[in-house]
């Protein structure tokens, strides 16, 4: 419904801020981290800021969720249709975590990074990891240069290690012990080499 909403910061606290747009003031809830990337603001210093929305409906309530960064919306939309997981719970892993370390505990399988949240369980954790790990990938979904890159060459040497003959889930596993273990930087070539090696 709403995409979007434009107008002076009246109002910044670490869980909202209100965004006066045209004379009506917007309460929108924020992760700390959208928090930290806002400018100031008091009654003296209302600077104009945008933030990215995503609306909730509840049966008592509508609640608003703004975002400085299309990815961390993403995440935010993507965390909320894991069962268990409301829009409270997954702005509370979003003030916890950078959307790249999420990002980056999911597809690693680091359930232990997302149980170190408050209110964030084994299971919970172990659901998190099942119902996002492919669907970050997706095409489309926003994400940092650094990740997107990462990704490609991973996908591209998974790829290749498939057509190769090898078993999809071993090779995954495969390449993620080798980009953890400091193989980040490796090029598509150099990591199915070492897959090989492994395999």
């Amino acid at each position: 419904m709403y995409s979007h909403i434009e107008g002076l910061l009246t109002e910044k606290k670490p869980t909202y801020v209100v965004v006066d747009c045209q004379g009506v003031g917007y309460q929108i809830h924020i992760s700390l981290h959208t928090y930290g990337k806002l400018p100031e603001a008091n009654a003296n210093n209302q600077p104009r800021c945008k933030l990215l929305t995503h609306l909730i409906v509840r049966e008592d309530a509508l609640l608003l969720y703004g975002f400085v960064e299309e990815n961390e919306r993403d995440l935010f939309k993507e965390l909320i249709t894991v069962s268990g997981i409301g829009s409270n719970t997954a702005r509370l892993i979003l003030s916890s975590l950078s959307p790249q370390e999420i990002r980056s505990a999911i597809r690693r399988g680091e359930a232990s990074l997302l149980q170190s949240i408050k209110g964030i369980g084994a299971k919970t954790a172990q659901r998190i990891i099942i119902d996002l790990s492919d669907r970050l990938d997706k095409p489309g979904f926003a994400g940092d240069i650094l990740e997107t890159q990462y990704n490609t060459r991973k996908d591209e040497a998974l790829s290749g290690l498939v057509m190769l003959g090898f078993n999809k889930p071993l090779a995954d596993k495969t390449l993620q012990k080798i980009i953890s273990s400091g193989g980040v930087n490796l090029s598509v070539e150099d990591l199915i080499k070492n897959a090989l090696k492994l395999l």
